[in-house]
């Protein structure tokens, strides 16, 4: 079975564009610095036996470090399913056996893709920074952080901090209580700052 995995950063984000009929869709609406496994989607697709060829739009969905994306073709490719990546034109498994030269220009495009996420990020810092020159800029948008007591407060919040103390994880406390992987790490953190 073919399968399309799609990633997208942010829930606003449209995933229209990279879907495609004859596709077993999985869909991940998460940062590419999360890793691979972490993903719901992304662990359901490593989990799934029936899948033969796993289609990405372009490399950098499937991550935006260059270890856990060839980590995650390894584990893939071992299993026998072609990783399929169109932008680049690339598959990992060609005739049944791993491609060298994919995995050489695969190994280079990861490399780049986690380059790019470091250059967005300096840029988003030297933006701060003239934004804070100028007296434009306020923390978190101008909104002021949350309070340990307000953040857990919030009836979502509370659920997901009950899970945690009753030894969760994070990604399974947050799933429970129906919040995202960050608000349940900054609640851990807030847990663990309150005597």
């Amino acid at each position: 079975m073919r399968a399309k995995y799609i990633r997208v950063s942010t829930t606003e984000q449209n995933t229209a564009r990279q879907k495609e009929d004859g596709f077993k869709l999985f869909i991940d609406k998460v940062s590419g610095s999360v890793p691979f496994k972490e993903r719901p989607q992304g662990t359901k697709l490593l989990n799934d036996d029936s899948i033969t060829e796993v289609h990405v739009q372009s490399i950098d969905r499937l991550g935006r470090n260059t270890m856990d994306i060839l980590s995650t073709i390894k584990e893939l490719t071992a299993k026998g399913v072609n990783v399929v990546s169109q932008k680049e034109g690339l598959s990992t498994l060609v005739d049944g056996k791993e491609s060298p030269t994919s995995k050489l220009v695969l190994s280079i495009m990861a490399t780049l893709s986690e380059f790019e996420l470091s250059l967005i990020k300096e840029r988003q810092r030297e933006g701060i920074q003239r934004a804070k020159e100028r007296g434009a800029y306020k923390t978190n948008g101008g909104s002021k952080p949350l309070s340990i007591k307000q953040l857990l407060a919030k009836p979502k919040n509370a659920k997901c901090a009950k899970e945690l103390r009753s030894g969760e994880s994070i990604r399974r406390a947050a799933k429970l209580a129906g919040v995202s992987h960050t608000t349940a790490m900054k609640i851990k953190n807030a847990i663990r700052a309150t005597p």
